[in-house]
């Protein structure tokens, strides 16, 4: 249960930043992202998922799993929406785009990757 209550919280600070990256770069936030959120994004992520992914498993927890894939992919789609936004000038770019493909493809594979593993390990049981 260990594992599942660490990589809850892994996880949750690699979404955090995440989405500090795509509020900074959607201009819902006004302070500029450091370094250390870009690199805190998809370590804490994966990190966080892969210990849930474990720690569910001993625990029979995968609704958990599937959960944290939605998350990531919510974030990617979140990413997605701004870029298009600022795309057809609906909303104001607010310093570059780099974040938002940044956030739209680490999240966008590592949620997709999860989501389909949780199903093919559903259909397998």
């Amino acid at each position: 249960m260990i594992l599942v209550a660490v990589g809850l919280v892994l996880l949750a600070l690699g979404l955090f930043s995440g989405g500090v990256l795509v509020a900074a770069a959607s201009g819902l936030l006004a302070a500029a992202p450091g370094t250390m959120l870009w690199v805190t994004f998809p370590l804490l992520a994966l990190v966080g998922y892969g210990l849930l992914t474990i720690g569910s498993r001993a625990d029979g927890l995968r609704g958990a799993t599937f959960a944290a894939s939605c998350a990531m992919l919510v974030l990617a789609l979140a990413s997605a929406v701004v870029l298009v936004l600022q795309g057809a000038a609906l909303m104001p770019s607010a310093g570059g785009s780099i974040a938002l493909w940044y956030v739209m493809t680490v999240a966008g594979v590592l949620g997709a990757v999860g989501a389909a593993s949780t199903a093919t390990r559903a259909a397998a049981h």
